[in-house]
């Protein structure tokens, strides 16, 4: 079931637009998805917000699961372009379970400084049952002012994000790794270095001139993970450690060496329990220290975590983690 207030250009008729590749591909939007779960209508349930960004338009979707076998979901779509100023302010309702939940967005100062998703003077929210379930932006007190609701007695859990961005060599997000954490700058650059030598020809892990592909990840500037002769290690993981929360990478690039035409490469930052030794400086974990995943330098992480991507593919048990999905699309 839907409700749509002016469907921008950069969704899709289908709700799980942002899992379709080719969707993405022809529209060439960025995507960032949030995925919280909180307790709405005596149920926990998932919502998701998402933001999309295309040349011309900015768009804002709130989804919230219809039960706990995620069949189904109510969906408000809204556009935001320059010329539509009322849009960017409103609410609507729908029913789940018998009882009404609304839906509030105060967009009209929202500072978006050339991302995907605004970084300051906005809210989105939740409300169900005169509680807030999920409130998302630095305006909260208007949020609860306009819904005359209190806070939900249970706090809502990020459980996964999901981000769709284009580059050339260069990709960058920022991110929280935990709720009350601070933001993150996540850095991920592929580049070519010449060792000197030339290439026999044989394979098509072979690169002419002597060129070898390898790739650096960067958390603030740090230099955590280092990959060389990146055509043979398109597929991997690594430890690292931020402060005293130890994150688990993997990687998956190989559409990006030796797949034709804009192609992505998946990236998962997963935050596991704190190391029981304190580290105040960002470090590198080797690959041994990681725990075993057999299966992942011969099986693409896409079809490791499902056609979609969800969280549920790589822990099942554990939906309170958080994790983070980046599908890094490289634009020749």
């Amino acid at each position: 079931m839907q409700d749509t207030i002016g469907i921008p250009a950069c969704f899709s008729s289908s709700d799980k637009f942002a899992d379709d590749s080719a969707a993405v591909t022809r529209s060439g939007q960025s995507v960032f998805m949030s995925v919280y779960r909180s307790k709405i209508a005596d149920q926990s349930r998932l919502i998701t917000i998402t933001w999309c960004k295309n040349l011309l338009l900015h768009g804002l979707s709130v989804s919230v699961e219809e039960g706990e076998d995620g069949d189904g979901q109510y969906t408000c779509k809204v556009e935001l372009k320059p010329w539509y100023f009322w849009r960017k302010q409103g609410s609507k309702r729908f029913l789940l379970d018998g009882k009404a939940v609304d839906i509030y967005w105060n967009l009209k100062a929202a500072k978006f400084n050339g991302e995907t998703e605004p970084n300051s003077d906005y809210y989105v929210a939740v409300v169900c049952d005169e509680e807030v379930a999920l409130l998302v932006g630095d305006l909260k007190k208007d949020a609860y002012r306009k819904t005359g609701c209190r806070p939900a007695l249970i706090d809502p859990v990020l459980v996964s994000r999901k981000e769709h961005i284009f580059g050339k060599r260069k990709f960058i997000t920022r991110v929280k790794f935990h709720e009350k954490g601070r933001f993150h700058e996540i850095s991920i650059e592929c580049k070519n270095r010449c060792d000197g030598r030339r290439s026999n020809g044989s394979g098509s892990g072979s690169f002419s001139g002597g060129v070898e592909p390898e790739m650096e990840i960067r958390i603030d500037g740090y230099l955590v993970i280092h990959v060389k002769h990146l055509q043979w290690k398109f597929r991997g993981n690594e430890s690292i450690n931020i402060n005293k929360a130890r994150v688990e990478v993997y990687w998956d690039v190989h559409d990006w060496l030796f797949s034709p035409g804009l192609r992505h490469a998946l990236f998962i930052f997963k935050p596991t329990m704190s190391s029981s030794t304190s580290l105040s400086s960002l470090s590198t974990y080797s690959s041994s220290s990681s725990p075993p995943l057999s299966s992942l330098t011969s099986t693409p992480l896409s079809s490791q975590t499902g056609s979609s991507g969800s969280i549920e593919g790589l822990n099942a048990n554990m939906s309170s983690d958080f994790c983070l999905f980046l599908y890094a699309w490289k634009v020749e």
